[in-house]
């Protein structure tokens, strides 16, 4: 999944219409739907779309917001995990019903555990949540599978914890990925491609060392090239 984490309707075009031939789907996220407003959905039709809405609030509001997105044609969106048990239950119940209502097939579900920004002391000393990086995302995990979601984004230092807690068919969408030949950013939990694909993710999103590249497409190659001695 290639993010399109750009600040306007028009590169975020130009970007999917470069790269397309090459990536599994797009993640749209708060800065270019604030950019580019909802019709960036419907400009982007015919491609794999990923709202990464990280939708977190009461269950009545996150639901009407659920109804809402399926008409987006999406085919995953995001909330937060720690919005609790109701909140994501609300969520499954109120997509259901609106996929039905409108004959589409239904977004699947996907709990953020732990932002890969994020590290144990920021996790324990700013948030005060005692356990580990890894205790904190499988704790999470297991609340999203008990409470209707797909699977969950987390980063691939857990991705065998989360595994092993929840069993083959869940979800694992993992951000912090890295080529080796790219920089890290501002990530702290992050890997290669290849790391992330042997211990068992599912989906991969990889943005920067695309989009920052000088040559896109060079950079895309090079990064498939990598995925495929696997």
């Amino acid at each position: 999944m290639l993010p399109l984490d750009v600040p306007s309707e028009e590169e975020a075009l130009r970007l999917a219409e470069e790269t397309k031939w090459g990536v599994g789907g797009f993640k749209i996220g708060l800065e270019l739907v604030n950019a580019a407003g909802f019709d960036i959905f419907r400009k982007l039709q015919g491609q794999t779309l990923f709202y990464d809405a990280k939708l977190h609030d009461i269950p009545n509001t996150v639901a009407g917001a659920m109804r809402s997105a399926v008409k987006l044609g999406i085919a995953f969106i995001t909330l937060h995990a720690s919005g609790g048990r109701a909140m994501m239950e609300a969520a499954r119940q109120a997509t259901e019903e609106a996929s039905r209502a409108l004959g589409v097939e239904r977004p699947r579900l996907l709990g953020v555990t732990v932002l890969t920004s994020l590290d144990e002391a920021a996790l324990r000393e700013e948030l005060g949540v005692p356990r580990s990086v890894e205790g904190q995302v499988v704790h999470l995990a297991r609340l999203s599978q008990a409470s209707g979601m797909d699977g969950v984004i987390a980063s691939p230092h857990e991705i065998q914890a989360v595994r092993q807690a929840c069993g083959p068919d869940f979800l694992i969408v993992t951000p912090g990925i890295r080529p080796a030949w790219s920089q890290s950013g501002d990530q702290k939990r992050f890997m290669t491609p290849a790391e992330a694909l042997r211990l068992g993710a599912d989906y991969l999103v990889i943005g920067r060392a695309i989009t920052a590249a000088e040559d896109r497409s060079a950079a895309l190659k090079r990064l498939l090239e990598e995925v495929r001695k696997i």
